[in-house]
């Protein structure tokens, strides 16, 4: 069973900042990429950032490339999404997610099918 437990959600103001974290433990190994989705009231689940537990690579949607970072930790067993210059539109609940699929998990977006294991979800909310 693989755990991810996310953390670092919150309320800020807009321009502000948040480092959201998200921990793996569990029946991990075999990952190759980890992400962050998020989700707004009413509308889909959209891929975040992702991250190549490999090799590294990483992947951003075009309304966060600029603004949010995705990294990971020396063991591969955390991933962070360091978000700057918040904006009201980045309010939604963020999801971590972990992908052991050997095929594409991008494809002009990240693809929300390639990952199978979820955390439980935590709330970012952003004031103008």
């Amino acid at each position: 069973e693989v755990q991810l437990v996310e953390s670092g959600g919150g309320s800020v103001q807009a321009g502000g900042s948040l480092r959201l974290s998200c921990a793996a433990s569990g029946d991990i190994d075999g990952r190759t990429y980890m992400a962050w989705f998020r989700q707004a009231p009413g509308k889909p689940r959209e891929g975040v950032a992702a991250i190549n537990t490999a090799g590294g690579n990483t992947y951003y949607a075009d309304s966060v490339k600029g603004r949010f970072t995705i990294s990971q930790n020396n063991a591969k067993t955390a991933v962070y999404l360091q978000s700057d210059n918040l904006k009201p539109e980045d309010t939604a609940t963020y999801y971590c997610a972990l992908s052991r699929s050997w095929g594409e998990v991008v494809q002009g977006s990240i693809l929300r099918f390639a990952f199978d294991h979820w955390g439980q979800g935590m709330q970012v909310t952003i004031s103008s």
